[in-house]
């Protein structure tokens, strides 16, 4: 998300920063570049005007002028009113009410609302402890309400049954009094959708909110309508008294337009964020850190949040006693490193989240493909175990049977085996002298670009 708005702002920020000084004519400069990159990544018209106008009115007052390194103090300007714009700081859900808690959902067909159901009921259950029923009010789409069952039962939560001959109505409220009688946390509501909003479906929403009287009654929008979102989810506030927006499907949006208009146009905070289809893949929406990445200067609290939800920490420190004891790093560690990096959403996405990479070449980052390591990880399954631990056994025949058993070529499988000795080298660093030789020999992995491999350090990525 926001790779174009990054690339974008990310260059004219660096030229202004090289000058010595500021005046008011390249400040201007600066802002038309920065006008012109937000209505290409689709900003609503109306937010570009009011946020390039407060830019440029503390741009040119004492604030940069006093300022002892000129183009920071521009970026951290640019940076304060990014965040103003989505919402200054993270709004949590409220659940603070006498149980159940009811969250009702809505928005237009196809935004994935039942999907964004199953991601919130799961992140409920798993992180907030909570106990949750689901129920889909959706008579109309073919095979909604089992859709949601489905997915109910993947997250482990309850599920309340109901048919499509039954009003969207009466399915709340039926609901509603199974969810008190069990004693259920949240309850969560699945509202129809529509291709467009039209009447009949805002009265149909308008009487199950009167008779729900939700706590939370969140927006889900599309991040790649764009601007078209933020004019949607305005329609709807006039109609809804909403709480919230949820935006999905955001890592297959390059141009974050929604997420800098939504907050803008509704006056409705951005609560949670889709990256992916995990149903782990919903995040709080937090504006500093979605700042911080717009302007290509990562988001560790991100990445490290990520790593202690989803690194596996039993194998992990089962490895690194492994490699105290100086037994060495297979290829059944090596396979296993791979499988973590994709549980924290692949090579991509954790570069996205780290300090710096704003700054490299487009052309540097999209060589690193995460399709090449899950290659890398199809071709250590097709291998025996025997020969994940011992891979100087691999002679050509045992070559040829794991290419054919992954669907790769020999050329795959030789860089597989040279990348795995690299990173024996790596680990026998850190044996014998800690993080500070670990990081030397990190150097080691750059080899040539291409497939499988890490760009060269020459192409941008920082040394160690």
């Amino acid at each position: 998300m926001f790779d174009n708005l990054t690339e974008r702002l990310s260059g004219t920020l660096r030229k202004l920063t090289a000058k010595a000084n500021l005046s008011e004519s390249n400040i201007q400069e600066a802002l038309r570049e920065v006008r012109r990159a937000l209505l290409e990544a689709d900003v609503a018209l109306a937010v570009v005007k009011d946020f390039i106008d407060r830019v440029s009115l503390r741009a040119v007052g004492q604030e940069v002028a006093s300022s002892l390194s000129p183009g920071q103090a521009f970026i951290k300007i640019v940076e304060a009113e990014l965040i103003s714009l989505m919402g200054s700081a993270n709004a949590e859900l409220n659940l603070r009410t006498t149980p159940p808690a009811v969250v009702l959902m809505a928005g237009l067909q196809g935004a994935g609302k039942t999907t964004t159901v199953a991601k919130l009921a799961y992140r409920l259950r798993r992180e907030a402890k909570k106990s949750v029923m689901v129920v889909s009010a959706d008579v109309y789409r073919p095979a909604a309400i089992q859709q949601l069952q489905t997915l109910a039962t993947e997250v482990e939560v309850e599920f309340f049954a109901s048919n499509s001959s039954q009003s969207a109505v009466d399915i709340a409220a039926a609901a509603l009094s199974e969810a008190k009688r069990k004693f259920v946390d949240v309850l969560i509501v699945d509202t129809a959708g529509r291709l467009a909003i039209d009447q009949e479906m805002m009265d149909e929403i308008k009487q199950l909110h009167s008779l729900l009287n939700p706590i939370e009654t969140l927006f889900v929008v599309d991040a790649m309508t764009g601007q078209d979102a933020a004019n949607t989810a305005k329609a709807f506030n006039n109609a809804l008294p909403l709480t919230g927006v949820v935006l999905t499907k955001a890592d297959g949006d390059a141009r974050g337009g929604a997420a800098l208009s939504v907050r803008h146009i509704t006056g409705k905070p951005i609560k949670f964020i889709s990256m992916g289809e995990k149903f782990d893949a919903l995040e709080p929406f937090y504006p500093e850190r979605i700042a911080s990445r717009i302007l290509g200067m990562g988001d560790m609290l991100s990445l490290i949040e990520e790593v202690e939800k989803k690194v596996n920490k039993v194998k992990a420190e089962k490895l690194a006693r492994k490699i105290k004891k100086g037994k060495g790093f297979d290829l059944e560690d090596f396979k296993e490193q791979l499988q973590q990096m994709q549980n924290m959403g692949g090579v991509a996405s954790i570069m996205d989240k780290m300090p710096g990479m704003g700054a490299l070449p487009p052309a540097t980052t999209k060589m690193v493909d995460d399709s090449q390591f899950r290659r890398m990880e199809a071709i250590i399954c097709s291998m025996t175990l025997r020969e994940r631990q011992n891979p100087d056994i691999l002679n050509g025949s045992r070559k040829r049977r794991i290419t054919q058993g992954s669907g790769t070529q020999i050329q795959d499988l030789n860089r597989v085996l040279k990348q795995h000795k690299q990173m024996q080298k790596v680990m026998k660093k850190m044996k014998g002298g800690g993080m500070a030789n670990m990081m030397r020999g990190l150097d080691g992995l750059r080899g040539p670009s291409g497939p499988g491999g890490l760009p060269p350090a020459g192409g941008g990525f920082p040394r160690f």
